[in-house]
């Protein structure tokens, strides 16, 4: 066995963002794609798109081939809507990825009680009444996004869904398994 250091493991944007002042949420039970998707509000090819170039990863447990189901967990959904807020605001997705290398670089950990801003050519985080800091260039007036809202609109969109745990056989790989037999 060799040692490592943690640097080395890949770090994903929900990891990033928040390490604490969230609800306490099980690591083992998740939501399929097509519910993150909606509770995030984008498409399940965005979000598909998202996992394979590695903007924001499953947490809870990964795609593992032909007919196998990501799970996304309450952190990773809550990630999603802030991208997709990011978006909405005319933020392109090269963009958010320079701001969560920014993020990284500033050694920033958790977001949960601070507000993202954007003006639609930039990225701002507030981490007080006094301090805005430029994720990714110059800009002129801004628009705020809450994370503790959007964690809160995330809470109560998902209580309309049954989480899933990783070791839950997924049904159309069942219904493969089937066929084949």
């Amino acid at each position: 066995m060799t040692a490592h250091d943690e640097s080395d493991e890949p770090t994903y944007l929900a990891d990033l963002l928040f390490t604490d002042g969230l609800p306490a949420m099980d690591d083992e039970v998740g939501y399929r794609g097509a519910v993150a998707a909606r509770a995030a509000g984008i498409t399940y090819r965005q979000l598909d798109y998202w996992a394979r170039t590695e903007l924001i990863q499953p947490t809870v447990r990964g795609a593992s081939g032909s007919g196998s189901q990501r799970l996304y967990g309450f952190r990773d959904i809550l990630v999603l809507k802030l991208v997709k807020r990011l978006l909405d605001t005319g933020i392109s997705l090269q963009q958010i990825r320079t701001a969560v290398d920014q993020l990284r670089a500033a050694g920033i950990r958790d977001l949960a009680g601070t507000t993202l801003m954007s003006d639609g050519a930039s990225v701002y985080l507030c981490t007080s009444n006094d301090e805005v800091i430029d994720l990714i260039s110059r800009g002129q007036g801004v628009f705020g996004i809450a994370v503790g809202s959007v964690l809160r609109e995330v809470e109560s969109t998902l209580v309309e869904f049954d989480p899933q745990s990783p070791d839950t056989v997924d049904e159309l790989a069942a219904r493969r398994a089937a066929r084949t037999a």
